[in-house]
């Protein structure tokens, strides 16, 4: 409890070690399985190719059925299709490419492994994701979404814990999750949400990576961290001790020493801004309610794997 807070005081304190060895080696495994999957399915192509059939046949209907849904607001417009992953060759779209890099830190060559290893992963979600459903029958992980193609919570969770170090309990775990892309929040991870996920979670700005946790804190996504969150994030990531008569008590006397850290405008809750005004003058409060970023060994060795 002491050293809990010595850490909100200025020294978070160092029990998380990079994990270089176990990232190059689940790395490697990756980036071999990938190879595996380079020649199979096409099935963003051949969405692709049905959309663009679709649109067709949909453009020589007449100019008075556009005109009736161009005059009605209630009618959503189609939205312009996305590239898909691959072309007609089994190649890595170089339009998806070009988006991509834009709206990431990543080089060309990092994003076409980035791309293989999507694909890899997804291929093995749904396998992933009934046996872990079979093991926790009640865990919110561990529950697929069958109908919806990427990467679901299960895969997802034994990714950052096996290949970034990322060792948390299942309710932070959930919030990074839906952290991870605020377009598609709580839904399966697509192809655009993983990669710029990953651009801010290995390459973000300081700005990106405060962004970042302050949405993983905010448990019900309010705009504030309030003092309920704070108990319920710092209870599940202390250590009981058992001759503590009232854990819950030490867990509130970290909440106030918390509030008097990050609450600058004295308002009883957390705003985006107290938080990012806390976390510059004091960057290792960035992640004093839980661990959401990547070691920085777990890092060095994953970038290292997209460039073999």
């Amino acid at each position: 409890m002491a050293k809990w807070g010595k850490a909100m005081d200025g020294a978070r304190g160092s029990s998380q070690q990079p994990g270089v060895r176990g990232g190059l080696a689940t790395g490697a495994m990756i980036m071999k399985s990938v190879s595996i999957f380079l020649a199979s399915g096409r099935r963003a192509s051949n969405n692709a190719r049905a959309a663009g059939a679709t649109d067709k046949d949909a453009s020589s209907s007449g100019t008075q059925t556009a005109a009736s849904t161009s005059s009605d607001p209630t009618k959503k417009r189609r939205k312009k299709p996305k590239p898909p992953m691959e072309d007609a060759s089994g190649k890595i779209n170089p339009k998806l490419l070009d988006s991509l890099k834009k709206k990431t830190h990543f080089s060309r060559i990092e994003l076409e492994a980035l791309c293989r290893i999507y694909k890899k992963l997804v291929t093995n979600c749904h396998v992933t994701s009934r046996v872990l459903a079979a093991n926790n029958p009640g865990s919110v992980i561990a529950k697929p979404h069958a109908t919806i193609e990427g990467i679901d919570r299960a895969v997802f969770r034994e990714l950052l814990h096996s290949t970034f170090d990322i060792v948390t309990e299942e309710t932070l775990m959930e919030r990074i999750f839906c952290a991870w892309d605020t377009g598609y929040e709580g839904m399966p991870l697509r192809l655009e949400g993983w990669i710029v996920g990953l651009s801010i979670f290995l390459r973000g700005s300081e700005a990106e990576k405060v962004a970042f946790c302050f949405r993983v804190y905010d448990l019900n996504s309010d705009g504030y961290i309030t003092k309920d969150e704070m108990f319920i994030l710092l209870r599940n990531c202390l250590i009981k001790q058992p001759q503590d008569e009232d854990p819950d008590e030490g867990v509130r006397d970290l909440v106030e020493i918390a509030l008097r850290k990050f609450d600058i405008d004295k308002d009883g809750k957390v705003s985006f801004q107290d938080f990012s005004t806390a976390v510059t003058e004091e960057p290792l409060l960035l992640e004093a309610f839980g661990q959401c970023l990547p070691s920085e060994g777990a890092t060095i060795s994953f970038l290292s794997t997209l460039q073999a």
